[in-house]
């Protein structure tokens, strides 16, 4: 017994319909009019499924089935179905409507689960919009910072206002909505998002854990000067500076980091931005990412060194601010030794693999023991229209999915 592969390719093309752009791109901006629309055609699907639905006041859409034995912790499934602003059909949504279609498979081959399953769409994971993502799983894990509702999209509408033009009223004083205990495992399919799959030749891997990101905002200021006119000895170039910086932690990562350490530096701002004026401010991002928490923090260390001996060397100033900070965090060890199993009788041989990027089970795992299956995409292109995963891949996925639910349904624990 497995999973319906054309009903779920159905949905997944229905769904990649709403906020479509181009051929293949989709653009669903959390909380927006197309973000709704789609909440609610997967609340029909979740529905149709035996999942009794509802949306909260943060704007996730939370599904439930009972269980026989109500007292035992409950299983989660799920992922998201928000996009980026130019984003692909894959990336959450697979997850997501896996997660639907393996508990409407329990129904089509007649299980009743011990343990109540909850099938949960999170709320704006890629925090485009707001600069600020996973908002949906941090409510009900009880992690939300100061002012999230007042965080403003580039339009200036705050995420209250968004909220409540989505329909629903904000209250974060339900947050958090599950304590530890209350989750006995929370499991998450989602679309690799890197080339490891594809280079090893598999369509499904076992995750083993998630990096945690380190984001930082680094502020250079020197002094503006006609650029005609200032000698190059006697320039206090914000620019000069920010490359330096950049291009140091660049070889830093490369020459020290290990095969899970990345690092970036993806967004630049330059003030006043003109052609003929030496650049007196510069703002850029930093993101740093390993699996092995020492390592990244001794490489941190490293770069504030850089940072302090270059802005010395160019007579800058300089400001950190410190925008996330999460530790690794590791699945749990009997739900991957279920995975490891149901894949053996499966027959994929699926390599286990680290996450770079993050996802709703990084924060689901302050609350709940977590597991994390990954499905081949397309040279790792993701949070792009040219995203893409076979349906033969996604069918293979979900069936793993499926059998690990299934166990977990039924009490087991490993």
């Amino acid at each position: 017994m497995g999973i319906n592969r054309s009903r779920l390719q159905g949905h997944l093309e229905e769904l990649a319909k709403i906020g479509k752009i181009g051929e293949t791109g989709v653009c669903r901006l959390a909380h927006s009019k197309e973000d709704r629309e789609a909440v609610e055609v997967v609340k029909g699907w979740m529905e149709e499924a035996g999942l009794q639905a509802r949306i909260d006041g943060f704007g996730n859409l939370i599904g439930r089935i009972e269980g026989s034995e109500k007292e035992k912790p409950i299983l989660v499934l799920g992922s998201h179905i928000d996009s980026q602003p130019y984003g692909g059909r894959f990336d959450g949504t697979a997850g997501a409507l896996g997660a639907i279609e393996v508990v409407h498979s329990m129904k089509d081959n007649g299980m009743t689960p011990k343990r109540t399953i909850e099938v949960i769409c999170f709320s704006d994971e890629e925090g485009s919009r707001f600069n600020k993502g996973v908002f949906g799983v941090r409510a009900l894990a009880g992690l939300l910072e100061e002012g999230e509702l007042e965080r403003k999209d580039k339009s200036g509408m705050t995420r209250k206002e968004a909220l409540k033009e989505f329909g629903v009223e904000p209250d974060l004083s339900k947050s958090p909505v599950y304590q530890k205990g209350d989750i006995e495992a929370f499991l998450e399919l989602h679309i690799e998002q890197g080339p490891v799959l594809e280079s090893q030749n598999k369509p499904v891997g076992i995750v083993s854990g998630i990096s945690g990101p380190i984001w930082l905002t680094v502020t250079l200021e020197g002094f503006a000067g006609h650029a005609g006119s200032v000698p190059m000895p006697l320039r206090k170039d914000a620019m000069v500076g920010a490359s330096e910086i950049i291009t140091k932690f660049d070889q830093l990562v490369k020459e020290e980091g290990k095969e899970t350490t990345v690092g970036t530096v993806g967004s630049v701002q330059v003030f006043p931005n003109s052609r003929n004026i030496i650049p007196e401010k510069v703002e850029f991002t930093v993101d740093l990412r390993d699996i092995d928490l020492e390592h990244r923090t001794n490489l941190e260390k490293k770069l504030y060194t850089i940072i302090e001996e270059t802005c010395s060397r160019h007579s800058l100033a300089h400001t950190i601010s410190e925008d996330t900070r999460s530790e690794p965090r590791y699945c749990a060890d009997w739900i991957k030794d279920i995975m490891k199993s149901e894949d053996e009788a499966l027959g994929f041989e699926s390599p286990v693999l680290m996450s770079g990027p993050f996802h709703d089970a990084l924060f689901m795992s302050y609350i709940s023991d977590y597991g994390m299956i990954f499905v081949r995409c397309e040279k790792g292109i993701s949070h792009n229209p040219l995203e893409f995963a076979e349906m033969d891949d996604i069918e293979k996925g979900v069936n793993l999915l499926y059998q690990t639910a299934v166990r977990i349904s039924e009490n087991e624990k490993e």
